[in-house]
């Protein structure tokens, strides 16, 4: 093979607000006049406009192009893994380009068909895939060693991964799922598995509806709906077999002959996602959302080996989680309103609490509580972001102390009135200019992620240099430990020494001005450099 890419572990992003078939497939005019479709040696042989490749005949090997620099094998054969096995791979690295041979040709147009409807990302970048003008890929040479290795690797973690079916993983993915309802058991289950540890890994493969969790011959069990049975098939292909956690809380996941779930409570043994109105029952706690804050810490559960699978959770986090249940008070009101406590009070301030909160949503109004200093009233613009910055910031540091975080029983925070100084503890944000999602469809609706070491910084000027970045991000009294652009330099992941750092950093220099009116974009990333 001419270029393999080098190793880095990270995951594949699925979803956009852009369409491929917007793009590539029903716009010859787009604006992409040429595009190559290399041979086998990597040469920019042969050059063909958009228009002559729209109805290119279907073949099982596939050309996928704009693939971001670093990008492995593991990644782009990760793309084809839903729809069925993968034959062959062939890099392309100076052009930014790959060739996917899939085992049948039903294979390749079920995932262009896929993914013409869904923008395929790695790595957060959107990607084109269509099909190749060759029929196979003949890869003999020596420098394809690596990536056939690629391959196997992921042939028998598939195939390893599915003792309950008679047939591979692989082989399953090219008949059509029989049910959007997967059947999952827990294997090993050293520590806690929750309802909201479920919905988290499950829902990176598509919308979960619905979740029922109970014991059976002394086993957890789950039975979890998609709204399609295309997202229960990746689902399957994806987890069948791997590790919740380190080396325990085995998934073995089967299609159950159910075809619907009726859910008649919303508590933490059962949940219909659809039906948020749904009493609790019999006496069951209400979920607590905040729980699922405990399970995005990172760790390397076999996880970590699967692109685009899950973020790998902790034992640790597991347990603390289990054993904080009790102390956390979820309200499950509906209402966008957070109540933030154990704060730093010579440190916090409204400004302070709309930066970090405004990553999972947008912050109207905060109130610092005048007779409790160290609380903080924060109104989302609705009760998703509120759930969604609650259960990614509680249990963080922010100033040296771990916030607490739950849903507050008010529906509105209330201005002071008009002629009455709060001392500056209270700030209407509805007109902030520095919203993240207030775009329908944004793509910061996609690049969610919990707070880690790493942060992502965007609109860098061109004159800035890493120097200039280390400097700047070490003022805000951390230790900068990797830096890497990316190949614009006008985006760039930087890595502080600890998550209470890169939290310190993303509140400090989010927006702030560059000069010439730039405004560095700063929030938390889920690459590693």
């Amino acid at each position: 093979m001419d270029g393999i890419a080098s190793d880095v572990a990270v995951g594949v992003k699925r979803g956009s607000d852009e369409l491929l078939s917007g793009s590539l497939y029903n716009s010859p005019n787009s604006g992409m006049s040429s595009i190559s479709d290399g041979t086998s040696n990597g040469s920019d042989s042969k050059k063909l406009r958009v228009e002559d490749r729209m109805d290119a005949p279907p073949s099982r090997v596939l050309h996928i192009r704009k693939l971001p620099n670093e990008v492995t094998e593991t990644e782009i054969i990760a793309l084809g893994l839903p729809f069925g096995k993968v034959t062959n791979i062939l890099t392309l690295k100076g052009k930014n380009q790959a060739f996917l041979e899939l085992g049948t040709e039903e294979a390749a147009m079920t995932m262009v068909n896929y993914y013409t409807a869904v923008t395929p990302h790695v790595r957060n970048v959107p990607i084109y895939i269509q099909y190749s003008n060759h029929k196979e890929l003949k890869t003999d040479n020596a420098g394809n060693q690596r990536a056939q290795a690629v391959l196997q690797a992921v042939s028998a973690v598939q195939s390893g991964g599915t003792p309950t079916s008679g047939s591979t993983a692989s082989e399953s993915a090219l008949t059509p799922a029989p049910s959007p309802v997967l059947r999952i058991i827990i294997d090993n289950m050293f520590y806690p598995v929750t309802l909201d540890v479920l919905q988290q890994i499950f829902s990176k493969f598509g919308t979960v509806m619905k979740i029922i969790t109970f014991t059976k011959n002394n086993q957890f069990q789950a039975l979890l709906q998609y709204n399609d049975p295309v997202n229960a098939q990746q689902a399957k292909v994806a987890l069948d077999g791997q590790n919740i956690y380190n080396a325990c809380c085995t998934l073995r996941i089967d299609y159950s002959k159910l075809v619907n779930l009726n859910v008649k409570y919303n508590n933490d043994k059962s949940r219909d996602y659809t039906r948020p109105e749904l009493p609790a029952g019999d006496g069951q706690p209400a979920v607590d959302p905040s729980v699922a804050a405990a399970f995005s810490k990172d760790s390397n559960s076999l996880l970590g080996k699967i692109p685009g699978a899950l973020s790998p959770l902790s034992a640790a986090a597991a347990a603390a989680a289990a054993a904080g249940r009790v102390a956390l008070s979820g309200h499950s009101g509906a209402s966008g309103v957070l109540l933030a406590s154990n704060l730093n009070e010579e440190m916090v301030t409204p400004q302070s609490l709309f930066t970090l909160f405004g990553v999972y949503g947008d912050v109207q109004r905060v109130k610092i509580l005048y007779n409790k200093k160290d609380s903080a009233l924060i109104q989302m613009a609705d009760a998703n972001q509120a759930q969604l910055a609650m259960s990614h910031l509680n249990g963080q540091k922010m100033y040296g102390k771990i916030i607490r975080v739950t849903m507050s029983k008010h529906q509105t925070v209330q201005l002071p009135r008009e002629g009455l100084d709060d001392q500056g503890l209270t700030k209407d944000f509805t007109n902030s200019p520095l919203h993240r999602f207030k775009k329908p469809g944004s793509k910061n609706f996609q690049n969610i992620f919990p707070p880690s070491a790493t942060l992502h910084l965007s609109n860098i000027p061109p004159d800035i240099t890493e120097e200039d970045l280390r400097v700047l991000f070490s003022n805000s009294g951390g230790t900068v430990k990797a830096f890497k652009f990316f190949q614009d330099h006008k985006m760039a992941l930087l890595q502080m020494t600890t998550v209470e750092e890169a939290i310190q950093a993303l509140i400090d220099l989010h927006n702030y001005n560059m000069g010439d009116n730039h405004h560095l974009r700063v929030s938390f990333s889920k690459s590693t450099i």
